[in-house]
């Protein structure tokens, strides 16, 4: 895949440290230029989202969270069972177990990933863990679009373009699971099976309750 290398977008510096470097390679080897270029803006608006918030933030641990959360879609890291959010939580898991990061940091990376599309629990865990949700809510859904300015969103988008992503995103999300459907129960996913099949049938939190094995 060619790609841009690009030390500063949007005054924020992109982390080059070997492990960073590492990264970004297994997400080129492994990803398409769309999830290199959604991950990318991830990180950025992440970081900007953490500068705006006065917040401190481990930026090449939220780098290398922004760069795995989406790997649990491609075929090197998906599995026949798991939510595509633990895929990339533990390929994550097992190159910064690699590199001797220690069990804190392993830890707050594979939560961030895991928990990426976790409305309503992402936002009040540690720094990193929000700030990736925050990022990806604002890629995705254009959560919090008002507080860039049009220029820093232009910078952004030139240096990794969008590339029809409203179209592209909810295809790519599904490919990632169609395999493994089941795994969106209970989460934001299962709108994207019924999307992109019109005769899914959601798994039912009631139906489980009143079907269960217990008499009473």
């Amino acid at each position: 895949m060619a790609t841009t290398t690009f030390t500063s977008v949007a005054g924020i510096n992109i982390p080059d440290s070997t492990m960073a470097r590492q990264a970004t390679e297994l997400l080129l080897d492994h990803g398409t230029e769309f999830i290199y270029n959604h991950s990318l803006r991830v990180f950025l608006f992440s970081s900007l989202n953490g500068q705006r918030r006065g917040v401190p933030y481990d930026a090449e641990l939220l780098y290398i969270a922004s760069v795995f959360h989406d790997l649990g879609l491609v075929s090197k890291y998906s599995s026949p069972d798991l939510r595509f959010e633990v895929d990339g939580a533990n390929a994550a898991r097992d190159f910064l177990k690699s590199h001797g990061l220690p069990k804190e940091s392993v830890q707050l990376v594979w939560d961030a990933i895991a928990l990426h599309t976790t409305i309503g629990i992402a936002e009040h865990k540690e720094t990193e863990v929000a700030l990736l949700y925050s990022g990806v809510g604002l890629d995705v859904m254009g959560e919090g679009y008002e507080n860039l300015s049009a220029a820093t969103r232009e910078e952004i988008i030139a240096a990794f373009p969008r590339t029809d992503f409203k179209k592209k995103i909810i295809p790519t999300f599904f490919s990632g699971f169609e395999h493994k459907t089941e795994t969106t129960f209970g989460n934001i996913k299962a709108d994207v099976c019924a999307f992109m099949m019109p005769n899914f049938h959601r798994k039912n939190f009631c139906d489980c309750i009143l079907h269960s094995p217990w008499s009473e």
